[in-house]
């Protein structure tokens, strides 16, 4: 009787050590290699592509690749969370609402606040392309020129 016991305890023992691993293994996470130069963007306004890497930029927090056509430019507007950007690319152009012009370059990093006012552009002749990431959804609030969203 014991044997049969213990024959049960190693036998269960056994099938839970198994289920852990298959859980752990379909748990796991493969790494991700995406190539900006060969990615699948997709059109999001006139003059702004995006691939999303990770997230959901309509809900919630997201990163991605986005580009600018060449003078794209955006109107004055807001986003309501924090945009953060590095220029893989060309150049993105920063304009505060009450604030000088910057250039932002390649391997340049530009986080912009939630509720800044502000313009934002591609290079004139090269567009930008930018690794782009939001702790939360993505908006684009145009502001007119009186300030008010």
């Amino acid at each position: 009787m014991k044997m049969k016991a213990k024959l049960v305890s190693v036998v269960g023992a056994a099938v839970v050590a198994c289920s852990l691993g298959v859980a752990i293994a379909q748990g796991k996470k493969e790494p991700v290699f995406v190539d900006s130069g060969k990615a699948d963007f997709k059109e999001v306004v006139p003059g702004i592509k995006k691939k999303i890497l990770w997230g959901n930029y309509d809900v919630g927090p997201y990163g991605g690749f986005t580009k600018f056509d060449p003078g794209h430019t955006n109107p004055l507007h807001t986003h309501t969370n924090e945009v953060r950007i590095v220029v893989l690319q060309g150049a993105y152009i920063y304009k505060p609402q009450n604030g000088t012009e910057r250039r932002v370059g390649v391997g340049s990093y530009l986080s912009i606040p939630g509720g800044d006012v502000h313009v934002s552009a591609g290079d004139p002749k090269e567009g930008a392309l930018l690794y782009e990431e939001s702790p939360g959804k993505f908006d684009l609030k145009v502001v007119d020129q009186k300030g008010k969203k």
